[in-house]
């Protein structure tokens, strides 16, 4: 029987100083009996890291696929990819973090503990940061999805997804007025509406923030990328809200009308689902308005 192969896919842009945290944290996760093939977009480095890559290649520990694309943007790098990719399994990894040492080792007893599932999309674990703190809280259900998880059982902070292949490859970010980022949660979503993941109590991925990182920049995100995020809330709004929390309600509403504003698009009642969330947007809409003019107009 052939060995389970599982497809790493990281995004990168000048991160020739950091990378190597992930690539060691690759070759130690080598002899668990899972396939590792990582492949790497560089969106447009102008560091060493090509030269870095190739040198990881001559050490011929793992097998390693190099692309290349110019300023395209994370999203689009992903999307190229999953297209690339052979593994039975995939899982994203950013150029600045890295697996656990036996991060392959625990993907490969849940694969073989839910082989006999059904309706999955991927297995769902932890990700701690440097300080070994957990992003977020553990997980309440073993089934779920991405929406609810966040929506209705009130989780936060990044997790770490590995895939089923045959049902990622069925799915892509999609970018708006050529736009280079949208959140993954907008992809998360839509597969959400014809499966389930299972949640796995075990970290398997180490995050680290750098300063020029997407999360630490997300005002910048907004104003650059405001298209795909008025979509995503959007369809937020347009689904069954039912059980979810509060403050989440609040939160997508808000959001919502702070990308109408960024769009310069109107509030569509007609699409927004329960007379609840079209209270509370007729409500909210002028303050939200006067607080967006005030965060992105200085």
């Amino acid at each position: 029987m052939d060995k389970i192969k599982v497809s790493v896919l990281t995004p990168t842009y000048n991160r020739e100083k950091l990378i190597t945290n992930l690539y060691n944290s690759l070759v130690s996760n080598a002899n668990y009996g899972l396939d590792i093939e990582w492949l790497i977009m560089d969106d447009g480095s102008q560091d060493g890291t090509k030269t870095l890559i190739e040198k990881f290649k001559e050490e011929d520990k793992i097998e390693i696929k190099y692309y290349y694309q110019e300023n395209q943007g994370k999203m689009t790098a992903i999307n190229k990819l999953v297209e690339q990719a052979t593994g039975d399994y995939i899982i994203d990894c950013d150029s600045d973090d890295y697996f656990t040492e036996d991060a392959f080792k625990i993907m490969k007893e849940e694969i073989e503990a839910n082989k006999k599932e059904e309706g999955i999309y991927g297995i769902c674990f932890l990700k701690y940061n440097q300080k070994g703190e957990n992003m977020g809280s553990e997980f309440k259900k073993k089934f779920t999805t991405m929406f609810d998880l966040y929506f209705k059982e009130g989780e936060e902070g990044e997790k770490a997804i590995l895939f089923y292949s045959d049902i990622r490859k069925k799915y892509k970010h999609e970018l708006e007025h050529k736009e280079k980022f949208v959140t993954e949660a907008r992809m998360y979503h839509k597969m959400d509406e014809k499966y389930k993941m299972i949640c796995v109590n075990k970290h398997v991925m180490i995050c680290e923030y750098q300063s020029e990182g997407y999360t630490k920049n997300i005002i910048k995100q907004f104003k650059e990328n405001p298209y795909g995020y008025y979509e995503y809330f959007k369809e937020i709004l347009e689904k069954d809200m039912k059980g979810v929390i509060f403050k989440k309600r609040l939160y997508a509403i808000k959001h919502y009308i702070l990308f109408t504003y960024l769009t310069k698009n109107k509030i569509k009642l007609n699409l927004i689902k329960g007379n609840m969330n079209k209270v509370l947007c007729v409500l909210l809409y002028i303050p939200g308005i006067i607080e967006s003019r005030k965060k992105f107009e200085n």
